[in-house]
């Protein structure tokens, strides 16, 4: 398995404190073409994100904005 250890976080990098369900085109580049989201260690989110980021494309899902299926 690789390892992605000179990724950063996308979040601190651009300084967004809130991921919000219905920033879409930001959701899916966190998650893969089966539609799952993305590990933390490939990604190079932080913890802090990666709990929020979860959070949003779940509210997504059950909103209808992203399919749970591809």
């Amino acid at each position: 398995m690789p390892t992605y250890n000179n990724r950063r976080c996308f979040f601190k990098e651009n300084n967004i404190n809130y991921i919000d369900y219905k920033n879409v085109p930001l959701l899916k580049k966190f998650i893969t073409k089966y539609n799952k989201i993305t590990p933390k260690y490939y990604s190079g989110t932080s913890l802090k994100y990666q709990k929020m980021l979860a959070k949003a494309i779940k509210n997504a899902r059950y909103m209808g904005l992203i399919p749970f299926t591809k």
